[in-house]
């Protein structure tokens, strides 16, 4: 929030603030002039009246030293720009509202009462010193205040504008990466069989528009997520005929649900790459998708691979992956990799639903 904005929404509190400030002074006003035998209330009402309609007045023409925010970066300074000129106010101020109030006096054909021109002088001067003095700290506190929300809105703008660019950076990563294996499946493929590396090329290009497209957001939901994993499941399993087998499990009540862009590709290009190409026996793959205690649980596990380090934490999809989620959930997101019995490999995504 800016200065100026800041000042623009306190601007009728501060004034409600102020009203109500000097309505209390004439209601204390009003019961000391009748507790000491007064009565005619419209004086004490007009002789605090007179009072707030000077001090409003001189607090108005120190408005622009009051809100210099520049000044305002030094304090002390600040403080010393207010304090300095305040006996001056003071001695003006009691100048104006008491040659306010005998004129008005006069006008009504009666004389205004009040103690010697030295003990007026020293008391309304004392009084009005402590009374600007402390409002100045109010005011400063408050435009402290609006600087520390300035000042936080703005880190908070950085910090956004760099988590954007970091996730630009590692979405814009999974392209090249994505598009290497994708090559490495056609040349396998070539000298296997032509017609069927054909057809695999179609599906190919439309892997590659789908995961273009995506490629500039950092989340879709998992419908769209999806649509893009059975899309490279179909192009691997041309690859691996007969040695994969795949099946879904899938939530129908998730589909909207919000997901890195590319983690279940990147999830499942590992099962492939550590267990599937490494076998010539039936793999057998499950893909699941469920919610539990809040989170949405992506979970894709195999029947024969066996976990290494390499196969949990290296490689260049796993890493990103990890390094995405970092960005978009802290800590309230969940990546892990463990071995089952007696033996498969699980992998496990976990979501903020």
């Amino acid at each position: 929030m800016s200065h100026q904005r800041f000042w623009k929404k306190i601007k009728k509190p501060l004034l409600a603030g102020w009203v109500l400030f000097w309505l209390l002074m004439m209601a204390v006003a009003v019961q000391d002039h009748l507790k000491n035998g007064g009565k005619h209330i419209w004086e004490p009402l007009f002789w605090e009246g007179s009072s707030a309609f000077v001090g409003t007045a001189l607090l108005l023409i120190q408005k622009r030293k009051l809100t210099d925010s520049v000044l305002l970066q030094t304090p002390a300074k600040w403080f010393w720009q207010q304090i300095l000129p305040l006996p001056l106010i003071s001695i003006v101020f009691v100048i104006l509202i008491y040659s306010l109030r005998h004129l008005v006096y006069a006008m009504l054909g009666l004389t205004y009462q009040h103690g010697g021109w030295g003990q007026v002088l020293v008391y309304e001067c004392s009084k009005i010193f402590l009374f600007f003095g402390i409002f100045y700290v109010v005011i400063f506190g408050l435009q402290a205040y609006a600087s520390l929300l300035e000042e936080k809105e703005h880190a908070e703008k950085s910090q956004a504008l760099l988590r954007q660019a970091q996730l630009h950076r590692l979405t814009q990563q999974m392209q090249p990466h994505f598009l290497f294996n994708v090559l490495n499946t056609i040349s396998s493929l070539m000298y296997t069989d032509v017609k069927l590396a054909d057809t695999a090329l179609s599906q190919i290009a439309g892997l590659l528009r789908a995961s273009l497209d995506l490629g500039q957001q950092s989340e879709t939901d998992l419908r769209h997520e999806l649509e893009l994993l059975q899309a490279y499941a179909r192009l691997m399993s041309l690859r691996f005929v007969d040695r994969v087998e795949l099946s879904w499990d899938i939530a129908d009540d998730l589909q909207d649900c919000r997901v890195p862009v590319m983690s279940l590709q990147t999830l499942l290009e590992n099962s492939f790459k550590h267990t599937v190409e490494k076998r010539t026996q039936l793999t057998r793959i499950q893909i699941s998708a469920r919610s539990e205690q809040g989170q949405l649980v992506l979970c894709i596990q195999d029947d024969a691979g066996y976990l290494t380090e390499k196969t949990d934490n290296s490689g260049v999809g796993i890493n990103n992956l990890r390094q995405r989620l970092q960005v978009l959930y802290a800590d309230t997101a969940s990546l892990t990799v463990r071995a089952l019995t007696p033996a498969g490999v699980m992998t496990e995504l976990r979501l903020p639903l």
